[in-house]
């Protein structure tokens, strides 16, 4: 770990109090204003779950397995791997403009900026709670009760938190003085939630995508968690049964954060000249 991302660190560690209040009153009001609440946080991921569940399954016929041999409804194998892109897409999408959104706080000579990202993100931790139990409920309903394999939903969170603060550290950093790039997220995340892959299964593709490209595919630190999430819930598999993919997407988190602290820091001194 280089000095800025320790830095970082132990500035999100001495304010942690602060941290909590910022993000809870970050996560009460974003829907501030509506009837509703935060009731809408939850209800926008929802609806997508069972739109994408209508398209794939009810009209285009997907299917699903259980380590590719018994039948499971599509649904929850679509759900198991969305609930780890929605925080990632929430962490990410409401990280790179934190800056923007806070700018009277970036202003001020006494505050600590560098836990503004930390507060996005764990704002974004209220809603993947939820659904995480949602996932839970969801497989109960139908015959699968949970058991200790589950229980990896909290490794794999970890790992999308700690991905989540390096690239919104670099994202939130650099929109400060190229505005584009808030866009450029956008349609990054537009393409990643199909590149993953999360609507499909990577391994019926194998024959018809050359193997280049799925090697590509697979390099996705987010592929590992998606994959996780529904060993977890799904195939009954432990982390620790992938050494090689859990090493490689560690080794990736960690230059992720190691970039976006860097960054963060560098430009740091521009903040306040610029918002």
């Amino acid at each position: 770990m280089d000095n800025a991302s320790k830095n970082i660190v132990a500035e999100v560690v001495e304010n942690r109090r602060l941290v909590k209040a910022l993000a809870k009153n970050d996560f009460k009001t974003k829907f501030a204003g509506s009837y509703l609440g935060v009731t809408w946080a939850f209800v926008q991921p929802v609806v997508t779950v069972f739109l994408y569940w209508f398209v794939f399954d009810l009209a285009l016929g997907a299917r699903a397995s259980i380590r590719g041999e018994l039948p499971l409804p599509y649904v929850l194998w679509l759900v198991a791997g969305i609930v780890p892109w929605f925080f990632f897409s929430d962490c990410v999408s409401a990280g790179t403009s934190v800056l923007s959104e806070y700018n009277y706080l970036v202003k001020k000579v006494v505050f600590h900026v560098d836990i503004l990202p930390v507060v996005k993100v764990f704002s974004s931790i209220f809603v993947h709670v939820f659904f995480v139990a949602f996932t839970e409920i969801l497989f109960l309903c139908f015959g699968y009760p949970p058991d200790f394999y589950v229980l990896q939903a909290l490794y794999y969170s970890l790992g999308v938190l700690i991905l989540s603060l390096g690239v919104t550290y670099f994202t939130s950093a650099v929109s400060v003085l190229f505005p584009d790039v808030r866009q450029i997220v956008n349609i990054a995340l537009q393409v990643g939630v199909w590149a993953t892959p999360i609507m499909w299964n990577i391994n019926d593709m194998k024959e018809k995508i050359p193997g280049p490209v799925l090697t590509i595919l697979k390099l996705n630190p987010l592929y590992y968690v998606v994959t996780g999430y529904r060993e977890a819930f799904i195939d009954k598999v432990w982390f620790w049964e992938h050494p090689g993919m859990t090493a490689y997407f560690w080794a990736a988190t960690a230059v992720v954060c190691l970039i976006g602290g860097s960054v963060f820091r560098r430009l740091k001194t521009h903040f306040a000249d610029v918002l």
